[in-house]
């Protein structure tokens, strides 16, 4: 099957069958999506910025023991605030903490922790044969362990710009990640978010200004929209949301609900739950104090302070990641679902 794709790049570069990776989602899966996505021959991912090095390492030999594919492991790449004022933002959210008799908690909840030394001496002892990044790549020291250790380098630009910066520091693959894609933008480069592209204006600019291949990412829900993102010079696809309706996410029961159905043709980019841009599905939260609020403490602080709101009340206040193809995505399995849009969009691509 895989010969009769036309642009064989990605699968020669990941030694996969199919041009889709499955993204790297965390909180919302574990290793039994990645193992689910390989087995159908698609790049599966495990999402580390919120596990310790012990994790990982669960995870990986979790993986290892089920498939023997490639597996992609995912890092995030942000700078740690100094000291944080949170003052104005516990100020905003009192009404909600009365409301529900809750309190501002004593201690934070666990960090997204972006990579280190400790996590690149992981990378170099798993070796994985991939290691994406988001926000950006990390210190060159530390990208060159990466490396050494032999694993493809991918990671997420939400510009041509950012493209650009990724390919001159020697990524073998770039994610145009489109303004429509579900969870984090990786918005590493300074711009204004009016600036930020649509995926299908996105991608056949980055094409244009790298030379490596370039996986699309953002509103791909179904063949229709893989074929179209390899139509304009896309080599493959990263698909999230449509994840997450199968039975390996590990989304609630009412994110999953809202899958599918016309609540999920609403999605907002908010800051509230971290502190950086995000799109997920509407909440009494960003209904009510706006998608974002320059007085949110940066990320990854942001969500700090809703930890016993979410306990409360996890509907409306803890996020539910989502793309603006959330309304399209129906539950299926996850082997089924990448064995059938692979069919399909090699018979749109005939």
């Amino acid at each position: 099957m895989t010969a009769t794709w036309r642009d064989r790049r990605l699968l020669d570069l990941f030694g996969i069958e199919t041009p889709i990776v499955q993204a790297p989602m965390a909180a919302a899966q574990d290793a039994a999506l990645a193992i689910a996505a390989i087995r159908a021959g698609a790049l599966g991912s495990l999402p580390c910025a919120l596990l310790t090095p012990d994790a990982v390492r669960a995870q990986v030999a979790d993986v290892r023991a089920a498939v023997t594919g490639p597996l992609n492991l995912n890092f995030f790449c942000h700078s740690l605030p100094g000291e944080v004022d949170d003052r104005a933002w516990r100020a905003a959210l009192q009404p909600y903490y009365r409301e529900y008799g809750a309190a501002p908690p004593l201690a934070p909840p666990p960090l997204r922790q972006p990579f280190d030394e400790a996590m690149a001496a992981l990378v170099a002892d798993l070796r994985p044969q991939v290691v994406s990044f988001h926000f950006g790549l990390p210190d060159a020291p530390l990208l060159e362990r990466v490396r050494s250790a032999g694993c493809r380098i991918i990671a997420s630009a939400n510009s041509p710009a950012e493209a650009r910066w990724l390919a001159d520091r020697g990524v073998d693959a770039v994610i145009a990640q489109g303004w429509e894609a579900g969870g984090h933008a990786t918005c590493f480069l300074p711009a204004d978010s009016s600036t930020r592209m649509g995926l299908f204006a996105l991608v056949p600019q980055i094409v244009d200004a790298v030379d490596v291949p370039v996986i699309a990412a953002g509103g791909i829900a179904d063949a229709r929209g893989i074929a179209a993102a390899m139509m304009l010079g896309a080599s493959g696809v990263q698909m999230g949301t449509a994840f997450l309706a199968t039975p390996n996410s590990r989304i609630s029961q009412f994110h999953r609900d809202r899958l599918g159905t016309e609540a999920g043709e609403v999605t907002v980019v908010t800051n509230l739950f971290t502190g950086r841009p995000a799109r997920g599905l509407q909440t009494r939260l960003t209904r009510e104090l706006g998608p974002t609020n320059p007085i949110v403490p940066p990320f990854p602080h942001g969500g700090d302070a809703l930890a016993e709101l979410r306990a409360h009340d996890p509907a409306n206040f803890a996020a539910m990641w989502a793309g603006q193809a959330a309304a399209m995505v129906r539950p299926e399995g996850t082997e089924r679902l990448i064995r059938r849009l692979t069919v399909e969009t090699l018979d749109l691509l005939k």
